[in-house]
């Protein structure tokens, strides 16, 4: 069986007190392995970005644990979280959140940069990445410049340059059309996620969940299924 990446438990996440006391995310318990590529769906509202959040060290849980690799990441001091979490976790944003200003392979350096890599060595590895996604050519332009599916990949490798083991993507084909969102997921599929890498994604395309390994079904702040290869097992 594979190892566990990502496991929670009694995980929980509310706004307000008392009556006025709201769930974003009520006692959700799942594994995620090495080696597979998770997604979390749901409706408006069902809690799946919360969860999102809240498994990337970015939302502080009211309740449950959250475990990377055997690490309770909210155990951890806020330091050594923010290391943890730079170190470990790579995420890609929905609107892919590149900075206007720099050029491409700058954009990709960043998280060598922040921890304090040298310059040169950081672009120089930036430029191995951005030609993993097959941008090495559009290194020295502006994000402004690119398509929206080569912007998609620029955010990809930004979110795998320090080689992290778990990659987190929010809605990763929402501002793409529907070609580009399934030649995007057929690229991470094949090329970003291996036997010691696991991918969870949030997303509302259906039209991509032919790359799924299992697909972890949210409604109203609870995990009501998750699906794996055609197979549903109720929670």
């Amino acid at each position: 069986m594979p190892a566990t990446a990502i496991k929670t438990t009694a995980l929980c996440k509310w706004f307000g007190d008392g009556e006025a006391r709201t769930y974003a995310v009520r006692e959700v318990a799942f594994e995620a392995y090495f080696g597979e590529m998770l997604y979390i769906v749901g409706p408006s509202g069902s809690g799946k970005t919360t969860l999102l959040s809240l498994i990337s060290g970015i939302l502080r849980p009211n309740q449950g644990k959250v475990e990377i690799e055997g690490v309770d990441i909210w155990d951890l001091p806020n330091d050594a979280l923010a290391e943890f979490r730079l170190k470990r976790i790579g995420f890609v944003f929905q609107d892919f959140h590149l900075f206007p200003r720099l050029t491409t392979v700058e954009n990709v350096a960043i998280p060598l940069i922040l921890r304090k890599c040298n310059w040169d060595e950081s672009i120089a590895e930036a430029m191995k990445y951005l030609e993993i996604v097959g941008l090495k050519e559009r290194a020295h332009l502006p994000p402004v410049k690119l398509s929206g599916g080569e912007q998609q990949r620029v955010a990809i490798a930004r979110a795998i340059v320090s080689s992290p083991d778990i990659l987190i993507m929010d809605e990763p084909t929402a501002s793409l059309d529907g070609d580009t969102g399934k030649n995007i997921l057929s690229f991470v599929q094949k090329n970003i996620l291996n036997d010691k890498r696991c991918i969870v994604i949030v997303t509302h395309d259906a039209r991509i969940s032919e790359f799924a390994n299992r697909i972890l079904r949210m409604e109203d702040g609870k995990l009501k299924r998750i699906d794996s290869n055609g197979d549903s097992h109720e929670k």
